[in-house]
């Protein structure tokens, strides 16, 4: 064999190995960060989830549409942990959590299932579910503040990861004033789910959502205004609220 041609068989084996080296690297990283994802969902492959969702006040049995983006939204990250869903009505998911994940989705006023979780894992969280309009209608009472809703300018919407039960399994909490909010909250947990795994770990929390100008931009333009995990999961004070800075 000549110098030429040995030369030739060591780069083709040089970059052969590189390339081999280069894919087993991007596997290794794929494979970690599918696995810190399905961590966070509670997601192992091939589980089971269940989809709460709520039924839209003004008609029997449907759903609102923006609530099926919702789920849209969330479906494309289960798949993506390679995990499977099953859809229930909010009035039929009769069970306790930690056996299975759960994203449920809606406010108290129409998802019974967020109601009874509100009631037991967020003591600190008041919404207004009366049907008399007025300013407080649909507003949050969040410890000793308070979030008014103005339609198509700025909605807010809860974004929880709640562990409780004897299997450890997560239930996530999409629950805004309006059902464009709850999309947003999706979008915004397919975002910075990342992020958010790196802040919190395996550690429950409860986050603020502000959604600005619905109106003209739909579920995409969300500001994180505060964590409110304390004050969420802390019984809420016997005193009357004052607006918070801005609503």
């Amino acid at each position: 064999m000549n110098a030429d041609l040995r030369d030739l068989v060591l780069g083709v084996v040089a970059a052969g190995t590189s390339a081999s080296l280069g894919w087993l690297a991007r596997t290794c990283l794929w494979r970690r960060r599918l696995h810190r994802k399905q961590a966070f969902f509670g997601l192992p492959q091939d589980s089971e989830c269940l989809l709460v969702v709520n039924r839209e006040p003004a008609s029997e049995g449907a759903v609102h549409r923006f609530d099926v983006f919702t789920l849209l939204e969330l479906s494309a990250l289960i798949k993506d942990c390679g995990a499977h869903a099953q859809i229930v009505q909010h009035d039929t998911a009769r069970q306790g959590f930690g056996d299975r994940t759960e994203f449920c989705v809606g406010g108290p006023g129409s998802n019974r299932r967020m109601s009874a979780h509100l009631s037991s894992l967020l003591p600190g969280v008041r919404i207004d579910t009366g049907v008399e309009p007025g300013p407080d209608r649909l507003a949050f009472r969040i410890g000793t503040e308070h979030y008014r809703l103005d339609k198509g300018a700025t909605e807010y919407v809860l974004l929880a990861r709640l562990t409780a039960g004897e299997g450890g399994r997560p239930v996530f909490l999409f629950c805004g004033q309006r059902a464009i909010t709850n999309q947003a909250a999706a979008r915004y947990l397919a975002r910075h789910h990342e992020r958010l795994s790196r802040r919190y770990g395996g550690r429950s929390f409860v986050l603020l959502l502000k959604v600005l100008n619905t109106e003209a931009y739909g579920p995409d333009v969300v500001e994180l205004v505060a964590d409110v995990t304390r004050a969420a999961q802390s019984p809420l004070p016997d005193v009357s609220p004052e607006p918070a800075a801005g609503t």
